[in-house]
């Protein structure tokens, strides 16, 4: 039904591309085309694709910076809804509010130009808001639970609902929306006042660490597995003498075994052969089952 869609038709303005490569939209730079990758400018076009779709039988993937993403080799025969577009702020006092677009480096820079403390944390984390917001994205002892007020999102009919940050039941790496199909299209921050100095310090020294330990010279989707209850993943990979292992371009890197990198060429098929050896062998040195935190679209 989607291949005879008259997408552009039936919502005015909406930006639509066709068999689009998703290596273009990855931070792994990896993945085949996508049938349909569609763009809305704004909430009422965002709501008028989710209206359009559930009308079709049609289920969209929501596509945030794709910072979490692997997409396979022979890409994705479906409809992709990406929030790249939905990319306005606005604050006063104490509040910020980003639509889901909104990278997290430039949140945290905005948030720091008006002297709000409380998303440093965020200002390397390579992902947009809403992903952000779906994930309970965090880093160095901060996370998105601590700073979220309100969520704004859209259901599968479009229709506009609004939560507050106790009824997105955010967990480690988890909240309602992963649960649920709802398109998150903005968030409301409630944030400290600060000093916009020491909050750019903050945010530089956190950055110069993120350089140091990780291996931010190559592509990859971060941190490629869920902490374990009471352990970390990169130290019980790095136990089991995986950093290095390779297959293809992929390879456990050398600088952070927590991250799969891709060195060159790297498919999907590479990254999950990868990932399988080092899940196998893991399990098999320590008895725990290491859980993807890359999320795979085929």
């Amino acid at each position: 039904m989607a291949e005879t869609l008259d997408w552009r038709g039936a919502v005015p303005g909406l930006e639509v591309l066709e068999r689009e490569p998703m290596d273009r939209h990855t931070t792994f730079r990896i993945g085949g085309p996508a049938r349909w990758l569609l763009l809305p400018g704004d909430a009422a076009q965002a709501a008028a694709v989710l209206r359009l779709c559930r009308e079709r039988g049609i289920v969209p993937f929501f596509l945030g910076n794709g910072s979490n993403l692997l997409v396979e080799d022979d890409g994705y025969d479906g409809v992709i809804l990406s929030t790249a577009r939905l990319d306005k702020t606005a604050g006063e006092g104490e509040r910020l509010y980003a639509e889901s677009g909104v990278s997290l480096a430039r949140l945290a820079g905005l948030a720091a130009d008006r002297g709000l403390a409380g998303l440093a944390f965020a200002s390397g984390i390579p992902g947009s808001v809403g992903g952000a917001a779906r994930m309970n994205a965090g880093a160095y002892g901060g996370e998105m639970a601590q700073v979220i007020a309100r969520v704004d999102c859209l259901d599968p009919e479009g229709r506009p609902k609004s939560l507050t940050g106790e009824e997105c039941g955010f967990a480690y790496r988890h909240s309602i929306f992963c649960d649920r199909p709802w398109l998150v299209t903005g968030v409301l921050f409630t944030l400290t006042p600060g000093d916009p100095a020491a909050i750019r310090a903050e945010m530089a020294e956190l950055n110069r660490r993120r350089r140091e330990k990780q291996p931010l010279e190559y592509p990859s989707a971060g941190s490629t597995f869920k902490r374990p209850q009471g352990r970390f993943a990169a130290a019980l990979i790095e136990e089991c003498g995986l950093k290095g292992l390779t297959v293809g371009g992929a390879q456990v890197s050398e600088k952070h075994s927590g991250f799969v990198v891709n060195r060159g060429g790297a498919t999907c098929a590479d990254v999950l052969t990868l990932m399988d050896r080092v899940k196998a062998r893991v399990l098999e040195q320590t008895g725990i089952l290491l859980e993807p935190e890359v999320e795979l679209l085929k």
